[in-house]
């Protein structure tokens, strides 16, 4: 199957969301990364910066995997709507989301643990033909009482 042919299924899509979280968790090298974002006309929304590159996604993802570590996402909520031709996949996800984060000079480490309210459009890659992120963005925070804040 050649891209340009290449349908989206809602198992895949669903797949792909969960294998993204397992790479944030372990920190995967880039090249793991990179397949699963389309290389142009990106979007990508986090709290703290948005961008719309994969050099963009490379300097936040460098930055995240040096400031947290313990890192455990969870699907709390995953609903996707595949189009009828297979070439989008629209998706309201909310993850748990827990990591440690350590302050030089603290004597200890703080957790954060919150729920991540996100809205995603996948689409077909156009360099492998699997589900690739086309927009990503975190629309919402709830930090349990408990969580220390970013």
């Amino acid at each position: 199957m050649t891209a340009v042919s290449a349908r989206l299924n809602e198992a895949e899509v669903r797949q792909m969301v969960l294998d993204w979280y397992e790479k944030l968790d372990v920190h995967a090298p880039m090249v793991e990364i990179l397949p699963l974002l389309v290389p142009d006309n990106l979007y990508m929304k986090f709290p703290e910066v948005t961008f719309t590159s994969l050099q963009g996604f490379e300097g936040w993802y460098q930055r995240v995997i040096r400031t947290f570590f313990d890192e455990v996402h969870t699907m709390k909520e995953l609903n996707v709507k595949v189009s009828d031709d297979g070439s989008r996949a629209d998706i309201n996800l909310v993850v748990h989301w827990e990591a440690s984060v350590w302050t030089p000079g603290d004597r200890l480490s703080k957790r954060i643990k919150l729920d991540a309210v996100q809205t995603w459009v996948v689409v077909p890659s156009p360099v492998t033909g699997k589900p690739a992120v086309q927009s990503y963005s975190v629309d919402d925070l709830i930090f349990a009482a408990d969580s220390a804040k970013l």
